[in-house]
């Protein structure tokens, strides 16, 4: 992109209400948001098409009852200070501020005008960028905020400067720059909260690495590229401590790669050779050779800023609700000035304050904290379920997730890890780390699943495997070796059988117990003993029981989908304490038993694998596809976990039940300040002596708004389950 092609336009407003400052460029709009020139480059890379569509964007774009300004943080706040220093002599010349702090300056030829003339610097320099932002609304035939400003501010100076040339009444200067100083300074810290809440996408911006080290011969010789230079089935090198730069798989050297940042699991992941690896991620403690499998706008980290950037802008129900009430509170604020302005004519006739009363009405009704109210935690909420490892699709199906009734697991893979494991160790006489180890030499040849799951175990407990020799298999029946000149065994129910054998006692009821959890035994045997015996399963994840009591915890059922037989399927609920179980369903006909608890007038969310389960995610109230890792291109789930951890489940419910309540909060706060101000604003204490000025008025009505937002980064401390 070239330097002429990033250069913004004069002070003019776009078709969509963006204020484009002279001069300015993308990097500086995006600066404006705390987001870095290398970042803007890298975004640029990874997502050209956000560039060329919707730049700059309004991360609330939602928020359409004012003109989009979120680039405007740098402008707000200069303009706040330039707008103070020039204000100084407007209240120092003002007659009433001196009567009101008992001092005095001296008079001199033209000071009378000193408060006219700096008024009328500041309403240019600082009130002109309110009304440029108030002709989209008009143009739109949407009128809001920013209307209501401009008309409050173009009433209060031309009254004023027509008072000061014709000698109608009291001026109003210094009341319309304290009003133009609070209405700049409530902006800028608007623009703050928004930049602050949505620093999602930047902090992923930042992930990237502007270079890569090509490999470009056999030797080894390297290269430094950028790394939108590298193309497909290019091999990089990614030495310890660097960040990986593109997607692609390992074809030399083993590592350890930290991807929190990417899918919210604190443990390093170990890499080798025919692994996976995400851009963006941190490599820590080998060199990694690299092949390339998608660059830039292609790989998951681009994918997962697109989601972010949609859930983002996306609206739910709440924001539809507050987005009709901040358009009646224009003409209900409209309606009330006009009301005002009539009953104090006909009460003390028209004077400066009955003016103030208008003005004040006009200010503190702007619909600034409603506007804000849904979008800032949207924005926060999206940010926070990205750093779990929670991907959000569709914004709807987070937000109907504190309403579910019951959550539908599908049991291979979720509940379970969906390859088989040891989950039970007998012996007669043996120490049972040795049977282990011994079992698993013996097995160390074979790639049987059963095989795998005794090796696993023998890896994951860190036993070390003693020396056997002579290996075979023994066709249906299971292995044999020799071990310390000693013949040994590793087999079934049918080797027993072919070896003329039968275990202890102690042991046979251990299969039996095995058997009707339909569990696969075992033997190991030595010298025409049997030793030990093994109990192999689909193991159950070591979250699941957790997840299944969290639920329950919360008032919500837990149902369990599988095709496996009903024997294995109560076996694994039992254990678990699930609610119902679905068994022998075939894959076609998941999504009937969603549909049957849908029925009896349940609201379900449906947990599985996104692409066998797709037609029950789709049928489902609430779609969770577990597993499916940065795979952002899953359809038919509004929520994707990247990890295969089902407590995720318990997360998204609890990050929707907190989001639902902050916006509540939040859009009660915004309506009952205007319930409560608007009649203060009209003077209705008025018997009692007790006004509001508009100065007043302009900082209850910003007060509100940094309320709004504070309450909103609340929600970042919200403590969901780890």
């Amino acid at each position: 992109m070239t330097d002429d092609t990033k250069k913004q336009f004069s002070h003019e407003l776009n078709g969509e209400g963006h204020l484009k400052p002279s001069g300015h460029t993308m990097e500086d709009e995006y600066a404006n948001q705390g987001i870095s020139h290398h970042s803007v480059h890298k975004l640029e890379k990874i997502q050209p098409e956000h560039f060329q569509n919707h730049h700059p964007q309004d991360v609330k774009e939602n928020h359409t009852h004012h003109a989009d300004h979120t680039g405007h943080e740098q402008m707000f706040r200069t303009r706040f200070w330039v707008s103070s220093l020039l204000s100084l002599p407007v209240l120092l010349f003002s007659s009433m501020i001196q009567r009101w702090f008992g001092f005095s300056l001296p008079s001199f030829f033209g000071s009378e005008w000193i408060p006219f003339l700096f008024s009328t610097i500041v309403f240019i320099y600082g009130g002109i960028p309110f009304i440029k932002l108030a002709i989209p609304e008009l143009r739109n035939r949407n009128p809001g905020m920013m209307t209501l400003i401009s008309l409050a501010i173009s009433v209060a100076f031309v009254y004023s400067v027509a008072a000061q040339l014709f000698n109608i009444g009291e001026v109003f200067f210094w009341e319309l720059v304290t009003l133009i100083d609070i209405m700049l300074l409530g902006h800028w810290l608007e623009m703050r909260s928004i930049r602050q809440a949505s620093g999602a996408l930047s902090e992923l911006a930042k992930l990237m690495p502007d270079t890569a080290e090509l490999v470009i011969d056999e030797n080894g010789n390297t290269q430094i590229l950028p790394v939108d230079a590298l193309k497909l089935g290019d091999v990089v090198l990614v030495r310890p401590g660097a960040t990986i730069p593109v997607d692609g798989e390992v074809i030399d050297g083993e590592s350890s790669v930290n991807e929190a940042m990417i899918t919210g699991e604190s443990k390093p992941v170990d890499k080798a050779v025919g692994s996976k690896v995400i851009a963006g991620t941190l490599n820590e403690d080998g060199s990694l050779r690299i092949r390339v499998t998608a660059t830039g706008e292609q790989t998951a980290l681009a994918g997962i800023m697109r989601l972010i950037e949609q859930a983002q802008k996306s609206k739910s129900k709440t924001q539809l609700l507050a987005d009709k009430a901040a358009g009646w509170l224009f003409y209900i604020a409209l309606g009330v000035s006009v009301i005002t302005a009539v009953g104090w004519t006909i009460a003390v006739g028209f004077n400066i304050e009955v003016l103030k009363r208008v003005v004040t009405v006009l200010v503190i009704a702007c619909p600034h904290a409603l506007g804000l109210a849904v979008p800032l935690v949207v924005a926060i909420t999206t940010s926070i379920a990205a750093k779990n490892g929670i991907l959000v699709r569709d914004r709807l199906a987070l937000e109907a997730a504190r309403n579910i009734d019951v959550v539908i697991f599908d049991k291979t893979g979720t509940l379970t890890e969906g390859k088989f494991g040891v989950v039970g160790i007998s012996t007669d006489g043996w120490q049972e780390d040795s049977a282990l180890a011994l079992a698993a030499a013996i097995e160390s040849d074979s790639e049987h699943l059963i095989a795998r799951a005794i090796r696993n175990e023998a890896e994951s407990r860190h036993i070390a495997l003693p020396t056997v020799s002579q290996f075979s298999a023994l066709k249906g029946r299971g292995v044999q070796a020799i071990y310390e000149g000693k013949p040994v065994y590793v087999g079934g129910p049918r080797l027993l059988e072919m070896l003329g054998l039968s275990p202890s006692s102690s042991l046979t009821a251990f299969a039996n117990e095995a058997g009707q959890k339909s569990q696969s035994v075992v033997y190991l045997i030595v010298e025409k003993q049997v030793v030990a015996a093994f109990a192999v399963a689909d193991v159950i994840r070591s979250e699941s029981k957790v997840v299944v009591n969290r639920l329950h915890e919360m008032g919500i059922e837990v149902a369990m989908l599988t095709g496996d037989s009903q024997l294995v399927a109560k076996s694994v609920a039992a254990e678990l304490g699930i609610d119902r179980v679905f068994a022998e369903v075939l894959p076609e006909h998941k999504e009937q038993k969603v549909a049957e608890l849908q029925s009896q007038g349940k609201r379900v969310a449906m947990v599985g694998d996104g692409v066998n389960d797709a037609p029950a995610l789709t049928r489902a109230d609430v779609g969770i596809a577990i597993g499916g890792g940065t795979d952002v291109a899953i359809e038919s789930a509004g929520l994707i976990l990247v990890k295969s951890n089902p407590l995720d489940v318990v997360k998204i419910i609890q990050l929707s039940r907190s989001s639902y309540n902050k916006m509540v909060q939040n859009l009660w706060w915004a309506a009952g300040y205007n319930i409560v101000a608007l009649p203060l604003a009209a003077g209705i204490l008025a018997p009692w002596n007790i006004f509001l000025s508009p100065a007043i008025g302009a900082l209850l009505m910003s007060l509100s708004t940094i309320i709004v937002a504070i309450n909103a980064q609340f929600l970042r401390r919200t403590a969901l389950i780890t």
